[in-house]
């Protein structure tokens, strides 16, 4: 049965993955009722310990996610090494997948959503690097999902599905976020419905209208308006459709991941995402 998880990227995006901020955030999702974490276990803990640490808040891993650009400025074989490490921490924490993500094109934190920036060569070398690293993923034991998100190299609807439908399957499953496809102009509920058999892991988050036809914004810009993200019924994606598109049998986590609260109080942010998830997922989580 599938879990409500939490990823307390609010928490840390301008904080950083400290201890201290990760307590923080622990704290307020054992008094939520969240019982899943995405793992992110900081660098001076192993697996084993930060298992320990987040069971004293009542939480377990969910799923994390591996990025990298897949562009020219990094090498693949240290990418292939870094999924390795990651891999075995992961594999470690009895996990048996993971998010694989693109983000930070510099020209596309500029203009987000649009595209900016597209070059044909790029987008291969990016599909054939992200494949390498997929393979490896999948060699150490974990299934590699590709996580759709504003400002990387897989930014749009041509991108993703030709990442997707050019490695196939057997290398690449799908961790659909509602909130950067809808951003991206594509339809989350059509999205999953296409490629609901490589379905294996879920980012909830809604977003609002207002910044979705104007791109004048940088990326950090418009989310800092906090009109950009909100939290799931809030916004304008259809979740009754994103919902019935999923099928019967998954078996992954619902992450919420509102990357910005509309809301002044990150705990309150989370309430009101797990409020309306116990509500929304009812029969498909544990109770």
């Amino acid at each position: 049965m599938s879990r409500i998880a939490a990823n307390p990227i609010p928490y840390w995006a301008r904080a950083g993955k400290t201890r201290e901020v990760f307590a923080s955030a622990f704290a307020d999702f054992q008094e939520i009722g969240f019982t899943a974490v995405k793992a992110d276990v900081p660098d001076d803990m192993t697996a084993a310990s930060y298992a320990t640490w987040i069971a004293g808040y009542g939480l377990k891993p969910s799923l994390s996610l591996f990025n990298s650009p897949f562009d020219e400025t990094v090498s693949l074989a240290e990418e292939v090494e870094r999924a390795r490490r990651f891999a075995a921490v992961q594999v470690e924490l009895g996990l048996d997948r993971t998010m694989v993500s693109s983000m930070a094109r510099p020209e596309r934190l500029a203009q987000p959503a649009v595209g900016a920036g597209f070059d044909e060569g790029r987008l291969s070398r990016a599909i054939d690097a992200c494949g390498e690293v997929c393979r490896v993923l999948q060699a150490s034991g974990l299934r590699p999902l590709h996580h759709s998100h504003v400002g990387g190299i897989f930014e749009t609807e041509y991108e993703i599905t030709r990442l997707l439908d050019d490695l196939g399957a057997d290398v690449i499953g799908v961790g659909a976020d509602t909130g950067h496809l809808r951003w991206a102009g594509v339809d989350p509920a059509a999205f999953i419905r296409r490629y609901a058999d490589r379905l294996g892991g879920l980012h909830i988050k809604d977003v609002f209208a207002d910044l979705l036809d104007s791109h004048d914004l940088a990326y950090h810009e418009a989310t800092a308006t906090k009109r950009l993200w909100a939290e799931p019924g809030l916004g304008i994606v259809d979740f009754d459709a994103v919902l019935a598109a999923i099928p019967t049998d998954y078996d992954g986590d619902f992450m919420i991941e509102v990357d910005e609260p509309s809301v002044e109080s990150k705990r309150e942010s989370h309430m009101m995402s797990f409020a309306w998830a116990q509500k929304a997922l009812a029969g498909r989580i544990e109770e």
